[in-house]
């Protein structure tokens, strides 16, 4: 799948220039679904995060019981040195991935030690700072780990997503807020959320049906260095309606203001934008 430009695909040990076939037709991946990936972002020359999500992809893979073969330091450098062939301030979407190859005994399973492995960088600019998004509720829910592998960033688990992503656009919305399988306040069709109350942050306490995300934690961390109280507890969709505001938060596109959920409008956007600014002061502080 492309949605963006200049396209460069790192597979079987050097970079390619374009969109490269890097799977076979029999390979586990492509027919039981055994693939994880994980998603980092440039943008002004800064790519923030990028050791935690070549970790994360790592730890995906051994979750669907994929072996890794590239160590996380290893890959962040391969990244970088595929990141310098872009223009300067570029904005690239970053996607280390992982598949499995063979099958065990029955097939089902994935045969250990053998793996794909390719990095895909496509340059997609970073949606604008005033974008703001709408929300409504979906049938579909989050699963639990005994349903399904909650704790990878797994491709296997992106149909759920897009069903949501469906359902509400044909209502006429952006997105979806999804429940957990208890009913309350999961997380978003694409991304993790935060509440705005009284001038604190409130999120959903990671309960294992959906992935806590870096970006997610770093926004934690920067709101309480910053003296903003988090609080991370059980949320309801009626928490949601008597929020302030209501922000989104992912890779992608790191802050994603929420204008409206179903028929509760948000009148600020304040903590939104210190948020926002907070995230990017911090990126900026980074070493390149």
């Amino acid at each position: 799948m492309t949605f963006g430009t200049n396209i460069r695909t790192w597979w079987q040990g050097r970079w390619h220039e374009g969109d490269v076939a890097v799977m076979k037709a029999a390979d586990h991946g492509i027919w039981q679904g055994s693939s994880v990936f994980d998603g980092a972002r440039m943008f002004d020359g800064l790519v923030p995060d990028l050791a935690k999500h070549c970790a994360r992809v790592n730890e995906s893979a051994r979750a669907l019981m994929i072996t890794p073969t590239m160590d996380a330091g290893e890959m962040e450098a391969v990244i970088r040195e595929g990141l310098r062939a872009y223009p300067r301030g570029a904005a690239v979407y970053v996607r280390p991935m992982y598949w499995a190859i063979d099958g065990s005994d029955l097939g089902i399973a994935p045969k250990a030690d053998s793996t794909g492995f390719a990095i895909s960088l496509e340059q997609v600019a970073m949606p604008p700072a005033e974008f703001q998004t709408t929300v409504t509720r979906t049938r579909f829910r989050r699963p639990v780990l005994e349903d399904a592998v909650c704790n990878a960033k797994a491709g296997c688990l992106y149909p759920n997503n897009a069903r949501m992503l469906v359902e509400a656009k044909a209502k006429g919305f952006g997105n979806a807020l999804v429940a957990d399988a208890m009913g309350n306040l999961a997380e978003s069709a694409t991304a993790n959320v935060f509440l705005v109350k009284d001038g604190a942050l409130f999120t959903p306490i990671p309960n294992g049906t959906f992935l806590a995300g870096i970006t997610r934690a770093r926004h934690i961390v920067n709101a309480r260095a910053a003296g903003i109280e988090v609080v991370e507890t059980v949320l309801t969709f009626k928490d949601a309606h008597a929020a302030d505001e209501v922000f989104l938060s992912g890779n992608f596109a790191k802050v994603t203001s929420v204008r409206a959920f179903d028929g509760t409008e948000y009148r600020s956007r304040a903590m939104t934008e210190r948020m926002r600014g907070l995230y990017m002061d911090w990126a900026s502080s980074q070493p390149v």
